[in-house]
């Protein structure tokens, strides 16, 4: 594994919550970015919760699990949640001060493949609400840090089958209304960040009708 070491986005000290959403591809280095954020959180004295959404389906994925695990630190609390992300997020905000969730697409590949059809529109709508609950003046949470990490599938070749290209297109989408609600993007590939957005206070979420 590389020893990249990633300058990370400065985080707020006051009040105001934040939330940052770090995509790239396979083995680019995105999650390694989003482990420094949390240490950086860390190091101001917030408390981490990690919230996993992988299943060991099979020998590759429990061994990319196991890889996770061994490169963030042991102290931090742990989640896991393949499906009901909305309310994980809801019970680590009520012991922690920054939640990392590593990765979206696995949520959102679980999701799709739940045996009720509507499941994975049901999950996205409280997702969403609960993000902009999050950001909003009223908030129950304050000085709180959300990490989002997401996989790009969209820059590949189109899938054929049909349910492989409902996922391309879900994660696009879901990918745009996060970028739209937070406050900082990075997009890392070959283990270098580039930042998309930085420091944008105005949160609103794009209509899935106009992408």
């Amino acid at each position: 594994m590389s020893n990249t070491n990633f300058s990370c986005p400065p985080l707020s000290h006051n009040n105001e919550n934040n939330l940052y959403f770090i995509l790239g591809g396979a083995r680019s280095g995105k999650s390694r970015l989003a482990e420094n954020i949390a240490k950086q959180a860390e190091s101001q004295g917030r408390t981490i919760c990690y919230i996993a959404t992988a299943q060991a389906h099979d020998k590759e994925m429990s061994q990319r699990i196991l890889r996770h695990q061994d490169d963030r630190p042991d102290h931090w609390s742990l989640l896991e949640s393949p499906l009901y992300l909305a309310q994980a997020l809801t019970q680590a905000l009520q012991e922690s001060d920054c939640v990392l969730v590593d990765c979206l697409t696995l949520w959102l590949s679980n999701c799709l493949c739940h045996q009720d059809n509507d499941f994975y529109k049901q999950q996205k709508a409280m997702f969403i609400d609960f993000l902009k609950n999050f950001l909003s003046d009223k908030s129950p949470y304050k000085a709180k840090k959300l990490i989002f990490v997401s996989n790009e599938v969209g820059h590949g070749i189109v899938p054929m089958g049909e349910l492989s290209r409902e996922f391309v297109d879900q994660a696009g989408w879901l990918h745009q209304e996060l970028a739209q609600l937070a406050d900082q993007v990075d997009f890392v590939m070959a283990g270098l960040p580039m930042t998309l957005k930085a420091n944008i206070s105005q949160h609103n979420v794009v209509d899935e009708k106009d992408v």
